[in-house]
This record gives C-alpha cells, sequence and structure tokens, in this order.
C-alpha cells in the first residue's frame, strides 16, 4: 500500500510522539501495588521476597505481569526494559505486543553456589531466547551486589558477552548497599551473616567494586546510581556503561536524588525508568519525568535545567539509547519502527498550550494517551486495549491478594 493509500487519521490538538521508553521496570510486581508501604529497605525486600515465592501462584504473576503491560500501554509506554526472575514478564511482552528487553535476573550471595546458579540461569535464559523475536529480546541481571558475589558476577558477564546478551544490574542505590561496600556492616551484611554467608567487604563504592571485578568491561545498564561520586561516573562514562534513572522510586524508598546533570555532563547515556509499582505506584512515564524535572530543579536550585524538551528526551530517544535500541526506536525518523503515540492537548487542564513539549511534561497526564502503536501495530485507541482484556486481568490480580500478607 503506498502512502497515497494509507489510512490518515485526525487527532485534533494534540501531540505526536515516539512512544515513551520505560528503561527499567518490573511487571510481574504489579500486584504489590501499595503492599510494602513504609518498610525499611531490606525489610521492604524480605516481605517482597516472602509474597513472591511463598503465597503467589505462576499464574498470579503471569496475570500480575500483563497487568503492568496493559498499564504501559494506556500510558503510551512503547518499549519496556523488565528485569525479573520467572518469565512472566516476557510471555507478558510478547503476548501484548510490547517491545522490550527481558532481563532475567539471577541471585546468589554465596561464591560456592556460583556455578549452580550460573547453569540454572543458562537453562532458563535458552528457554526464553528460543521464543525471542525481533520485537521482544533477552537480557541478563545479576541482581545487585548484595545478592550476587563476585564469583557470580564475574561468570555472568562472561556468560553474557560470550551469548551477546545485555546485562543489567541494580547499583549504588541505598545508604545499606553503600555501607555494605565501604565498612561490611548494616543490614544487608547482617541478613548475608544470619545466612551463615561471609562478607569480606572491599571498602570501594559499587561502582569501584564492579570495575575491580571486570563487571564494567559488559558496559552494563546501571539502575538507580543514587549513590555514585565524580570518580565512580568517570569509570561509568569510559566503561560506556548506561543509567537507568528511576527518581520516584529512589525518592519514595528514601534513597535519595541521583545525580543525573553530572552524569549527563560526563557523556553518560541515561535512560528514564519507573522501576515497579511496589516502589512507585506508577507505572507513568509522563508523571515520572515531571517528578524528575521538578526534583532535579527543587534540589539544585536551577529553574532552568532540566529543560521540558530534555526531559523529554530522556524518556524516548535518551532511553532508546540507554537500551542501545536507537537504531531502530526512540525518533520519528524514516527507517525506523513505528512506534508511535498521540497524546491529547485539547483537555482543560492543558489549555491553552504556548509550548508543546512544556504542556506535556507540566500539564498532561497519563489519561491523556489517545493512541499506543507498537512497529505499526495500534495496541491502544479508543480508550480500549486491543491486545489484553484488562478486566479479566484486574479480577485475576484482585484474587490473588487473598494469598497475600
Amino acid at each position: 500500500m503506498g502512502f497515497a493509500e494509507a489510512e490518515k487519521q485526525s487527532f485534533g490538538r494534540a501531540a505526536i510522539l515516539p512512544g515513551f521508553v520505560n528503561a527499567h521496570s518490573h511487571l510481574e510486581l504489579t500486584v504489590m501495588r501499595g503492599f510494602l508501604e513504609v518498610l525499611p529497605f531490606r525489610e521492604w525486600i524480605q516481605r517482597l521476597t516472602r509474597a513472591k515465592y511463598e503465597q503467589l501462584t505462576a499464574d498470579d504473576l503471569a496475570a500480575s505481569a500483563l497487568l503492568g503491560a496493559a498499564e504501559a500501554i494506556r500510558a503510551g509506554i512503547t518499549t519496556v526494559a523488565d528485569t525479573g526472575d520467572t518469565d512472566s514478564a516476557f510471555k507478558a511482552l510478547l503476548q501484548s505486543g510490547l517491545r522490550g528487553i527481558a532481563y532475567r535476573e539471577v541471585f546468589g550471595p554465596d561464591p560456592a553456589d556460583a556455578a549452580k546458579n550460573l547453569d540454572g540461569l543458562k537453562k532458563k535464559v535458552e528457554l526464553m531466547r528460543a521464543d525471542t523475536t525481533g520485537q521482544v529480546e533477552v537480557g541478563v541481571s545479576p541482581h545487585a551486589p548484595y545478592t550476587v558475589s563476585s564469583d557470580l558476577f564475574r561468570s555472568v558477564v562472561d556468560y553474557a558477552q560470550k551469548q551477546s546478551l545485555d546485562v543489567c544490574i541494580h547499583s549504588a542505590e541505598s545508604e545499606a548497599e553503600r555501607q555494605m561496600m565501604l565498612a561490611g556492616e548494616g543490614e544487608f551484611v547482617e541478613g548475608l551473616r544470619v545466612r551463615g554467608i561471609g562478607w569480606q567487604a572491599p571498602g570501594l563504592s559499587t561502582t569501584k567494586y564492579f570495575n575491580s571485578i571486570g563487571v564494567l568491561e559488559a558496559s552494563p545498564l546501571l539502575v538507580h546510581c543514587v549513590r555514585v561520586d565524580a570518580e565512580d561516573i568517570g569509570l561509568i562514562a569510559s566503561s560506556r556503561s548506561r543509567v537507568a534513572h528511576c527518581p520516584k522510586s529512589n525518592a519514595k524508598l528514601g534513597h535519595g536524588i541521583a545525580p543525573l546533570r553530572d552524569l549527563l555532563n560526563a557523556g553518560v547515556t541515561v535512560g528514564l525508568g519507573t522501576d515497579s509499582v511496589a516502589s512507585n505506584n506508577r507505572c507513568d512515564p509522563i508523571d515520572e519525568a515531571r517528578f524528575c524535572a521538578l526534583i532535579h530543579r527543587a534540589a539544585s536550585q536551577d529553574f532552568t535545567w532540566p529543560a521540558a524538551d530534555q526531559v523529554l528526551r530522556l524518556a524516548t530517544i535518551e532511553g532508546a539509547r540507554a537500551l542501545r535500541l536507537d537504531g531502530s526506536i526512540g525518533s520519528l525518523e524514516a527507517g525506523k519502527q513505528a512506534d508511535i503515540i498521540a497524546i491529547d492537548l485539547s483537555r482543560t487542564h492543558n489549555t491553552p498550550v504556548h509550548d508543546p513539549a512544556a504542556a506535556i511534561l507540566f500539564s498532561a497526564e497519563a489519561t491523556d494517551v489517545l493512541q499506543t502503536v507498537v512497529g505499526g501495530r495500534v495496541l491502544f485507541e479508543g480508550g480500549e486495549l486491543t491486545s489484553l482484556d484488562e478486566g479479566e486481568l484486574r479480577s485475576a490480580v484482585n484474587r490473588a491478594l487473598t494469598r497475600m500478607s
């Protein structure tokens, strides 16, 4: 079909954008929205882990991930970088029609178990890779320095490089992590001790530790990077590692504010991520972008930075670069995939529009998204999803609540 015969559609007073790129999420945790409020970080993790492995079923997690995918589509997200240790999010991406990378997590703080844990990861990844498409790919995620031994980090990175798999790691997120790395103290160290696992603090920041054990050789996607100094940022930049910035999650858990301006000034590629709704409560890129702009302006006392168009770039083309997908998505250009969204700017809360970028960032809401298209396929239009049954998914997720405590 030529362009002359193509269907034409008018959205009235609306903005047409490349789809939003969510650089970090956990779709399988959608069922835990509001479940983990006001808890110390290690207790937050423990309660999440108990519910996930002891109380919820595989069907619960599948419905949870699909409901998260539905929320993402409604909010104008077209590409998701998801991290999880089940295949529920991977299957949700495939079923929903979203584009993305599913990073399969691996855990193992005991060095004695490194070989076994790696073998288990390989088997899971190979099963997923058999179902990958050009639209949904697989990566690996050694979870974090407090859940993965140095031996396992090395072996996972080596495996990833040999298999051309992207690597994603939670990094430099919390004060508890900083205490563990620098002084060998704090709640994470105590948690290992209770399990009979010894920990010798490297006396280095997380970033320098990763550099010392060869992790940065994989140029990983580093999630959070709240506690990084100038030397850390230099290492991230020189290794061509990338950062997923999750400002709302970092703030809600009381971890702090990542040094976004310093990262960008150093030439680090940064994408915007929502993290899970267990720590954010919403998978909403407009809300995330707005919070990002406001919190950094407040922290720096600079009303000019970041500018509206710069933050929107973090949610689109820069997110695509962070996932190494900018050759095919992230901007509306000839030769790229048709990942397109339309945002209504005609409603009362968006009127008048002096600057479209500022209107989207500071006035618009996720409910203003009119259409979400991935690879030319319409996934959301006229207030309805085309690929998922939201009513059934809501019912399934609500049924799962009876098993959570």
